[in-house]
């Protein structure tokens, strides 16, 4: 089966939170109808270790050591699509066009275009701007 349906790195970030929409959204679709995205697994993890390596006392550390384990086990589980080159062209076409959205949604969305995909988000306002981007947000 095709992937259908893509999710954002806000919308993992709830269903990782158990954000009772998102999660019986999820619940309704064949799990290989959905993926995300390696811009998204690269974002979560920046986080990660961004919390890792902050000044913190032994609690704050084990935890986002914790979270970072989680977050590693999470991508495991869950198809992670590739910025090929099918969604190289993509990204080149909305560098022309000037669309002027945040860099790492400007890396997904060619990643959902080269897919046929809806992309699942809370961030309608910034993927509005592209054109044939299928979205929903299962947040509401």
């Amino acid at each position: 089966m095709p992937i259908r349906y893509i999710l954002d790195t806000d919308t993992v970030t709830y269903q990782q939170l158990g954000r009772e929409l998102v999660v019986q959204h999820l619940s309704q679709i064949p799990s290989d109808e959905i993926a995300t995205t390696v811009v998204t697994m690269y974002e979560q993890l920046r986080g990660r270790l961004a919390a890792v390596n902050r000044q913190q006392n032994v609690l704050q550390l084990q935890r986002a050591f914790q979270h970072l384990r989680a977050t590693q086990l999470y991508y495991c589980q869950v198809p992670v699509l590739l910025f090929d080159d099918t969604a190289q062209a993509h990204y080149e076409a909305l560098l022309k066009q000037k669309t002027r959205i945040g860099t790492q949604d400007l890396r997904i969305a060619p990643i959902a275009l080269s897919q046929q995909a809806v992309l699942v988000t809370s961030n309608q306002r910034h993927f509005n701007q592209i054109s044939g981007l299928k979205l929903e947000d299962w947040n509401q």
